[in-house]
């Protein structure tokens, strides 16, 4: 379509050299022709052109003094990218490869994402190339304060709320959070992910890996089907990876692998939770050492993954579930799920998956769901902390978990209820952008050229 190519081609020459940021807008891009051919009014006033750039970009330098005394120089972004439905929501991620195409691709999923939860949250992503591994708690810290020193004053409340990614948790949340509040004087809801202690959600640590199994669930149950005895192939090693690994477990499945940078762990009883959550949540070690506990696992080093993919997904399993990061899935490896007899794949991280991948996946009519549906339970719960911030109040495990399990639903739904409407019931992607665009292109029209 002509249309979407122009607009593709005149966004590489605004936005150079950020090869997944376009990959993101494209796949968004192909899947919405149905709905761009059939309705004039969203090239009438130029929606695709006004939402593939952002409405502010922020980057900035983030000077820090580490242990030894030596100003280290890092770069932060914030990327407010679309606040037609509320607020910008989206997550900071401290990573030694965040550049601008990383943020811009993550803020370009985040505002679909959100427009599904159905909830008041528009789009945006932020962060640093700095990298928390092998820091002290010290470094950290100076890192956090002069971050916010500067983040500061573009969030708030009712205007940007940032929440955790990859490299950012309760201990980074709650050092920006001390900070702001020493800038600003306000106790005010403007970070999620917070600790318990002083205005954090129950659920929001286990809510996206929750969620991305209650969307593998809904799509097996519309096919007739049910997790209990799958085996489970899951990717990473980080919360989302840890709490989807915990609620298989719950729903009756046999998660059997888990992966971080130095390799994968393949167990085939199933992968043991204490062991995985003494590595990565109290030593914060590498997983070389899970079979240290239990010789009986096999532990397959990075370096010996093959050429065309990851080891993670070479294993015989019925469902898979990518909770790493983007593109850790290729079209090699989506060829040897199909083959091994995979009948799902539901997608923790963002944009896991090649596209080369997501069409072997959708040629294959096998249940897939895509990250801005299956894994939007982390960002949901986000929404669901604000509001218990903004009423002073704090709901039960049980509560959270529940809404939780309501919006997952809702959002299989709607993605599936689209796909349907536009004559492809298998194609959850198609159902989730098409979704997910409407919504936030019809506020857009009606709030003007802003």
């Amino acid at each position: 379509m002509t249309y979407i190519h122009d607009t593709i081609v005149k966004l590489q020459k605004t936005s150079p050299a950020q090869a997944e940021f376009y990959q993101a807008v494209e796949e968004v891009l192909d899947s919405l022709q149905p709905i761009l051919e059939n309705d004039e009014k969203y090239k009438k006033h130029a929606i695709i052109e006004r939402m593939v750039e952002p409405e502010r970009q922020i980057m900035f330098r983030v000077p820090w003094v580490d242990d030894q005394g030596n100003v280290q120089v890092n770069k932060g972004y914030r990327i407010e990218f679309n606040s037609a439905l509320g607020p910008y929501k989206g997550g900071l991620r401290f990573h030694p490869s965040v550049n601008a195409g990383i943020i811009k691709f993550l803020g370009f999923e985040q505002i679909f994402k959100n427009a599904l939860t159905g909830l008041p949250i528009g789009g945006g992503k932020g962060g640093a190339n700095f990298d928390p591994k092998g820091k002290s708690d010290g470094e950290i810290m100076r890192f956090c304060q002069s971050f916010i020193n500067e983040l500061y004053r573009h969030i708030g409340p009712t205007k940007d709320v940032p929440a955790g990614d990859i490299g950012v948790g309760a201990r980074e949340i709650g050092y920006m959070f001390g900070q702001y509040k020493r800038l600003t004087g306000n106790y005010d809801g403007v970070l999620t992910g917070k600790s318990l202690l002083w205005g954090g959600s129950l659920v929001r640590k286990e809510a996206t890996g929750y969620g991305c199994v209650y969307f593998a669930q809904y799509m097996l149950e519309a096919k007739g089907d049910t997790l209990a005895g799958k085996h489970c192939l899951v990717s990473g090693a980080g919360n989302v990876a840890i709490y989807t690994i915990e609620k298989l477990y719950q729903l009756g499945a046999i998660p059997v692998t888990c992966s971080d940078s130095s390799g994968t762990v393949y167990h085939e009883t199933g992968i043991n939770l204490d062991t995985l959550k003494e590595l990565k949540e109290v030593r914060k070690v590498r997983l070389n050492e899970y079979v240290a506990a239990h010789p009986e696992a096999k532990f397959i080093p990075a370096a010996d993954y093959p050429a065309d993919g990851n080891a993670v997904w070479r294993i015989p399993a019925q469902l898979a579930f990518p909770c790493a990061t983007q593109n850790e899935l290729s079209e090699a490896d989506a060829k040897v799920l199909i083959a091994n007899g995979v009948i799902g794949v539901s997608e923790g991280a963002n944009m896991p998956s090649t596209q080369e991948a997501v069409e072997v996946f959708l040629d294959a009519k096998i249940s897939y769901g895509p990250g801005k549906a299956a894994n939007a339970g982390g960002v949901a719960t986000s929404q669901l902390e604000m509001a218990q911030n903004a009423s002073m109040q704090r709901w039960s495990f049980e509560e959270v978990d529940e809404k939780l399990k309501v919006i997952m639903k809702d959002i299989f739904l709607n993605a599936s209820e689209t796909a349907a409407e536009f004559g492809e019931p298998h194609n959850l992607v198609l159902g989730a952008n098409i979704a997910g665009f409407r919504k936030v292109a019809d506020a857009m029209i009606e709030q003007g050229v802003v």
